[in-house]
């Protein structure tokens, strides 16, 4: 077993919002989307960051994320990320974190894919919280094709029916 991860607090996840602390000999952080205290992993610091980002300069609502959600794929119980919801409840975006130090393959996206064979989401986002590729996709993944940029919250509902009150899942 390799060393553990255990970042401490800096002053940049204190300006993002990111809360960590010490509990029970575990280094853990403050999911605002889940609303409870999570083990601090190396996944799990990306995962934290990218709800951040996306929350913080994206005007992304955390109401209309959810984290670990599962999905049943082949028989099998899945975990997504981040699924990111519309306004009306129906997903959008699959999000897909890796650790630092991953690469950001054809077999991350194939995961996002299979994700999105159930989902049918029209964007998925790849990110080890070093890069992070967005790729717009027809149907469960075909015709996959990068977009520049996270599109913005606000921009992307006025494109939409107007809302509804969004449900967290």
């Amino acid at each position: 077993m390799g060393k553990s991860f255990v970042p401490l607090q800096s002053e940049m996840d204190e300006k993002i919002g990111i809360q960590t602390r010490d509990a029970d000999g575990r280094r853990q952080v403050f999911d605002p989307v889940r609303r409870r205290w999570v083990t601090l992993t190396p996944e799990e610091w990306v995962r934290q960051h990218t709800i951040a980002l996306l929350h913080n300069s994206y005007g992304f609502p955390l109401e209309v994320m959810q984290v670990e959600g599962t999905i049943a794929l082949n028989d099998m119980v899945r975990r997504c990320d981040i699924v990111v919801y519309d306004n009306n409840g129906t997903p959008w975006m699959i999000v897909e974190c890796k650790k630092e130090g991953v690469a950001l393959t054809q077999k991350v996206c194939d995961q996002a894919c299979r994700y999105n064979t159930v989902l049918r989401v029209p964007l998925l986002l790849l990110t080890n919280g070093r890069q992070v590729i967005v790729l717009r996709c027809g149907g469960s993944c075909s015709g996959l094709s990068p977009l520049g940029e996270i599109p913005h919250w606000q921009k992307k509902m006025l494109k939409s029916e107007p809302p509804t009150a969004p449900r967290r899942h």
